[in-house]
């Protein structure tokens, strides 16, 4: 018996995706919730500070080779590859090919990770303060034993995403969805628990701790599937080749991405003290919504592309991309347009006191409205690129890709001096320049899968965007108002009462407009709640 489930009828499909779906996004509600409580208290704790700067500009070095080595491989190459000999029963070959990856990558992202332990001070002052060479001795010390403390990160996080994707394979969504809580626990406890005469350090060894947890918290249920490891490099399988021939293309578009991180972050160290640290946690909050929106969406449907791929069946897979497509812009239009509507009294509630400041509030929320304007988009490419790595198409994504990240750094080597200009404070300009380049990313590869396909089912994807356009026009004038005339409350109720107006508020308009999957929500949850009655009362 095949262990991926027969994509046979699209509404089948379709359902099996929304119900995986659901289930990551539980698990993303409460890893962003227990990110979002880490944040919290590491802004706190050191504040924008020149010591979170130094961490955060470490810890991007080790995400960029963690994602250039690794990430490609996995997202793009490995797991529809892996899918796809589960999907025509090939079990055996499936756990081979898992087996030579595992071992593969191990050794290259050991090999890399020594490489750069030895030639660290190059790597920070030669590259990440080459625009800031004022910057005092001390925080480019700081940066580099912050960034030889990290590297091992990079060999765990690579060895854990594959887990990830061997179980997301077998329709196993929970544990790899919550794996991201760990890593989160890890950094928690660091500076909880760890003497504060250590400083920014505790919070490099609760990073690596915490990707430790990462990987050891999927473990169980990778052993509870009894695939057979091998110790082998499989040079001479035609699958790892083909992973190799679909990575290829792909880590070309990563490095592409990832240069453009890097500077970024080169560029926000040259701006105002505080300036990277307050665009990683912008971008931070950006990224909860459009994790708990896209990424489980996309996780939850790239098993079911891979194997429909496989199988030849792309009216199938057509209809189960427009369906996932409607689903995140209804979701992800409000999300984006409430968070620019109450950026201030949240960020003001969740991270002000102790060592940061209302001017600090003042940064990140600037940063984060230019961040906001992109997650929709954002949000559409987790889903739009998973559907090309399905077809076994890497090269189309990745060119655009570059042709974006390359727009992005020309961008962001220019809107900061023009924000100057205007008066406002440049960082937001590195924000923009990213959102931005993902809108003109999303539209041309949003362009090039239609003719691939054939068609995306266009007319109702227009259609939900009308929808969610005015049901989120909609909630933001309501909730504006409601922050402009609003009685005197703390910036806890302030938050908490937008969101609920705003959500009542989207929700009657989707009922307004008929829309059928806010109707598929709630029967989904009637249905659910009448199965935990029955079973736990035996009465039907």
């Amino acid at each position: 018996m095949s262990t991926v489930p027969d994509p046979a009828p699209p509404r089948s499909a379709v359902r099996q995706i929304a119900r995986a779906a659901g289930t990551v996004m539980a698990a993303f509600v409460l890893t962003q919730l227990l990110g979002l409580a880490r944040t919290i208290l590491v802004y706190r704790a050191f504040g924008i500070s020149a010591d979170l700067d130094s961490f955060n500009a470490a810890n991007r070095v080790t995400e960029m080779l963690f994602n250039l080595m690794a990430s490609g491989a996995l997202g793009s190459a490995f797991i529809p590859t892996f899918t796809g000999l589960l999907a025509r029963d090939q079990r055996q070959t499936a756990w081979k090919l898992a087996s030579a990856v595992a071992n593969l990558l191990f050794i290259l992202l050991t090999l890399i990770a020594v490489l750069v332990f030895f030639f660290a001070p190059q790597v920070v002052r030669q590259g990440l303060f080459i625009l800031a060479p004022d910057l005092s001795i001390g925080q480019e010390q700081t940066t580099i034993v912050l960034l030889r403390w990290l590297l091992p990160t990079v060999i765990l996080f690579g060895l854990s995403g594959l887990v990830m994707g061997i179980l997301n394979a077998h329709q196993k969504f929970w544990l790899p969805a919550i794996a991201p809580a760990m890593y989160s626990l890890g950094q928690i406890g660091g500076v909880l628990l760890l003497p504060q005469e250590w400083g920014i350090y505790r919070l490099a060894v609760g990073a690596l701790v915490g990707s430790a947890l990462h990987l050891g918290v999927q473990l169980p249920q990778l052993l509870r599937l009894n695939g057979r490891y091998i110790p082998t490099l499989g040079i001479r399988m035609a699958e790892v080749r083909e992973v190799a021939r679909l990575m290829g293309p792909r880590v070309l578009g990563v490095a592409v991405v990832q240069i453009n991180f890097i500077v970024n972050t080169i560029i926000g160290l040259s701006l105002p003290e505080g300036s990277v640290s307050s665009l990683t946690l912008a971008f931070t909050l950006m990224l909860m919504p459009q994790a708990a929106i896209a990424q489980s969406v996309a996780i939850a449907a790239m098993p079911t592309f891979s194997a429909q791929a496989a199988l030849g069946k792309l009216d199938e897979m057509r209809t189960s991309l427009s369906e996932s497509l409607r689903g995140v812009l209804l979701l992800a239009v409000p999300a984006a347009l409430g968070l620019i509507t109450v950026r201030i009294p949240l960020v003001r509630w969740l991270y002000e006191g102790g060592e940061f400041t209302p001017r600090s509030t003042e940064m990140v929320a600037w940063a984060l409205l230019w961040y906001a304007l992109g997650l929709v988009f954002h949000s559409l490419l987790e889903i739009i690129v998973r559907a090309f790595y399905a077809l076994h198409d890497t090269r189309t994504p990745v060119s655009v890709t570059a042709g974006a990240m390359t727009l992005n750094i020309v961008f962001s080597l220019t809107f900061p001096a023009w924000f100057e200009r205007f008066g406002w404070m440049p960082h937001g300009g590195l924000a923009l320049a990213n959102s931005l380049a993902t809108f003109l990313e999303c539209s041309l590869l949003l362009f090039l899968l239609k003719r691939r396909l054939g068609g995306l089912q266009g007319t109702k994807l227009l259609a939900g965007t009308k929808i969610a356009v005015l049901g989120g026009l909609t909630m933001m004038l309501l909730v504006t108002l409601w922050l402009q005339f609003h009685p005197p409350l703390g910036d806890s109720l302030i938050v908490l009462s937008s969101v609920g107006i705003g959500g009542v508020v989207y929700a009657a308009m989707l009922w307004i407009q008929r829309t059928p999957e806010l109707f598929f929500m709630w029967g989904s949850l009637i249905r659910r709640a009448r199965q935990i009655f029955e079973t736990r009362t035996g009465y039907k």
